[in-house]
């Protein structure tokens, strides 16, 4: 009995110590998601894959279709901001103030498929063009893209932390986003598109479909991400964990 307690008396404090140094979440990240009709079967299957990528992985998820939410206020609750299908243009003008404020403090950005939607082509009409955001993104504008089908991404760059568990290549569904130009000379591209592995609609030579602007501390666009398939693409969900993982650390 008395080997017992001493045993106990022993490990006490090393309990206590591991619960103190143990901390229930990295970080928090709101994940935004577009309203559009065409997005309804993605809007249902990411909140719970989101969820769980968070627990998985230890930052906490607040999970919403709500743009109100996208203020200064609620904005200094987060430390990663996933700008989920959701287009700029479908935010206001104080919601579009707010996120660019946010990324300027050194705060995360994560964006997927629409929210690369940049140029005045579905702008309503006498609606201020958000400029900042195009130059955000590498100085391009999206084009009409190709039909939906399978495709090839080319991981050119493995040393980053959010493609640096990705295999050199991996093949996905989507809508393979084009853009009137490459953002090469104002981005650090991390993967492309292999225009010979689908039908283009208009083919851009060099096409990147994931980069970073590294005028900014800790953001990246991801071109694919157009149905809930890509949620069962191992090597995507690698992607979407470490790019999180990236900007969610100090």
């Amino acid at each position: 009995m008395g080997k017992l307690k001493y045993i106990v008396s022993a490990l006490i404090p090393l309990l206590l110590v591991n619960i103190a140094v143990a901390q229930p979440y990295k970080f928090k990240a709101l994940v935004v998601i577009s309203r559009s009709d065409d997005h309804i079967k993605m809007m249902t299957a990411a909140k719970p894959f989101f969820e769980k990528l968070g627990k998985d992985n230890q930052f906490e998820v607040d999970y919403t279709d709500d743009s109100s939410k996208i203020n200064d206020g609620n904005l200094k609750n987060y430390q990663v901001f996933v700008m989920m299908q959701l287009a700029p243009f479908d935010i206001s003008y104080s919601q579009q103030a707010a996120l660019q404020k946010f990324v300027e403090q050194a705060k995360g950005w994560i964006g997927i498929h629409g929210a690369g939607l940049t140029g005045t082509e579905f702008l309503a009409k006498n609606t201020r063009y958000w400029q900042w955001f195009e130059d955000f993104m590498g100085g391009v504008v999206y084009s009409p893209h190709p039909a939906y089908q399978k495709g090839a991404v080319i991981v050119e760059d493995r040393q980053h932390p959010a493609t640096k568990n990705l295999p050199a290549k991996f093949e996905i569904s989507d809508e393979w986003y084009e853009f009137n130009k490459s953002p090469r000379p104002n981005a650090r591209v991390l993967a492309t598109a292999d225009e010979s592995s689908y039908k283009q609609n208009k083919p851009m030579g060099d096409h990147p479909i994931i980069w970073t602007n590294e005028k900014y501390r800790r953001m990246i666009y991801i071109g694919i991400g157009h149905d809930p398939s890509v949620f069962t693409n191992q090597s995507y969900v690698t992607l979407l964990r470490d790019a999180i993982l990236w900007a969610g650390s100090k």
